[in-house]
């Protein structure tokens, strides 16, 4: 038996598997987020262990033989968030999340402080990584960042509760700007840039190894030994590790909370002017790509509840029955700012070409269409990165959508096949990994793809119609950039 338990923003999740990656139970435990000012948005890391240990206790209660036989956990979690632990590794104030936007200033005075490092990390500087948080902390609250002893990641605060280590994987840690992704370890320059050592990091570990083993008390209670916790992955790249997608050129579409293109890959392909993520992947010798949709299922669950719809699955019902694309509607689906490709954290979601005759059903479906154009930009920065894209697989809760499949697979002009039990995701990569580490398997062996569930083909007919309004949707943001606020936080 393995366990998976992913840290997400609005959930933990632990799900448990057999030794033939059969789901013997899945318990999710769900988060609050805090936005106590514009552009902030926090959690405390304690309500994480709070969850993570009801998850577990949960699939406890359900399947307590299954827990009994565990032989391994893998971690996967939310990135780029930033737990600051004084010297008695305490939290000592809320932990900045990866959609915070308030420290767009520091990104630049960190790129002023090390003139090279888009060469250094292969990554523009953004609000949503970690440096620029604690360069935040830094300037805005220094009697805070005077305490700092330790930062960790989300996923990686659970680990020191878990188990007492301070431990983390390339992956995750690729998404601080303070790793060397090239070369795989700490980058002590960027470090310098932000007033920080190597002594405030945890430990680096690829993905599959192991970094310590549970706590007594924590076997304990949730019924099992004292298996070992490998390090893991950041949700993106457990997610892949989860949909199979490891090999160079395969690729992997999550509509999620946030949207993400990822594509695997054998080598280090920056292209950090377009805010192209290039980061480890979680397995050794293996690097990815990644473009970054801060808004995607999350636009759908909005436009549902400010129009009244019963749900999600409610709306999409509606805007089935009619199915016709929107003639005149776009919609910049920028609810929580813009990473790929403008890298712009105060850019906000727009309704264009509203009329007397746009109901709920012609919001909705603009809104499908607004972050199927998005990703038609992700994948553009890709390959402009020199990326291979061939299979691409959907995962993530927006993947039950039928419609909006074959939506995306339209305006990308390509075939996307969505994954039986792709919604386990993350979870299930972080179980995967933790097979790879306690069986010695290879990744061939364990990180196979999942079945095909359906494959989301172009339609024809709206091919070219959404080829003539992706280029009006991709004039829209330049011709309205300078009307973003630009106030300073």
């Amino acid at each position: 038996m393995f366990l998976g338990i992913d840290l997400g923003t609005s959930a933990v999740k632990a799900l448990l598997v057999d030794d033939e990656e059969r789901v013997l139970a899945e318990v999710p435990a769900p988060l609050e987020l805090s936005r106590p000012q514009a552009l902030w948005s926090e959690q405390d890391p304690d309500s994480w262990w709070r969850a993570a240990d009801a998850a577990v206790s949960g699939l406890r209660d359900r399947v307590p033989q299954g827990l009994a036989g565990l032989r391994g956990i893998g971690l996967s979690g939310q990135m780029h968030g930033a737990t600051l632990l004084d010297r008695g590794d305490r939290p000592i104030c809320p932990a900045i999340l990866w959609n915070d936007g308030r420290s767009q200033a520091e990104c630049e005075a960190l790129e002023r402080a090390v003139p090279d490092s888009r060469e250094i990390t292969g990554n523009l500087a953004m609000p949503g990584f970690t440096a620029p948080k604690l360069l935040w902390i830094r300037r805005h609250q220094p009697e805070l960042f005077a305490r700092v002893a330790r930062v960790l990641l989300p996923k990686d605060y659970l680990r020191l509760c878990m188990t007492g280590d301070h431990a983390t994987d390339l992956s995750d840690a690729s998404g601080t700007l303070w790793v060397d992704v090239a070369k795989r370890c700490w980058s002590e320059r960027m470090l310098e840039g932000c007033g920080l050592g190597l002594e405030a990091m945890p430990k680096l570990y690829e993905g599959p190894q192991p970094t310590g083993r549970l706590r007594e008390q924590v076997a304990r209670a949730w019924g099992c030994e004292r298996v070992p916790v490998v390090a893991g992955a950041g949700d993106q790249a457990a997610g892949a590790i989860g949909a199979g997608v490891v090999e160079p050129g395969s690729a992997l579409i999550s509509l999620g909370t946030s949207g993400v293109y990822f594509v695997a890959g054998d080598a280090f392909l920056p292209n950090p002017e377009r805010a192209v993520h290039a980061f480890c992947h979680a397995l050794p010798a293996r690097w990815h790509q990644m473009s970054v949709l801060l808004s995607a299922a999350s636009c759908l669950s909005w436009i549902a509840g400010a129009t009244g719809a019963r749900d999600e699955a409610a709306l999409l019902e509606e805007i089935g029955a009619r199915d016709r694309p929107s003639e005149r509607l776009l919609f910049l689906p920028y609810l929580s700012g813009e990473r790929t490709p403008h890298n712009d954290p105060r850019a906000t979601g727009v309704f264009l070409g509203l009329d007397h005759e746009t109901d709920r059903a012609a919001l909705g479906r603009a809104v499908l269409e607004g972050v199927a154009f998005a990703f038609a930009d992700a994948e553009e920065v890709l390959l402009a990165a020199g990326s291979r894209i061939g299979s691409v697989s959907v995962i993530g809760g927006g993947a039950r959508s039928a419609l909006w499949g074959r939506i995306i697979a339209s305006v990308l002009g390509r075939p996307l096949a969505y994954r039986r039990g792709g919604e386990a995701g993350p979870a299930l990569g972080a179980a995967r990994l933790a097979r790879l580490a306690v069986t010695g398997a290879s990744p061939g062996q364990v990180c196979r793809p999942l079945p095909e569930d359906f494959v989301a083909a172009p339609d024809p007919l709206l091919v070219d119609a959404y080829a003539d309004r992706l280029r009006r949707y991709r004039a829209l943001y330049p011709a309205l950039r300078d009307h973003f606020s630009t106030d300073e936080s």
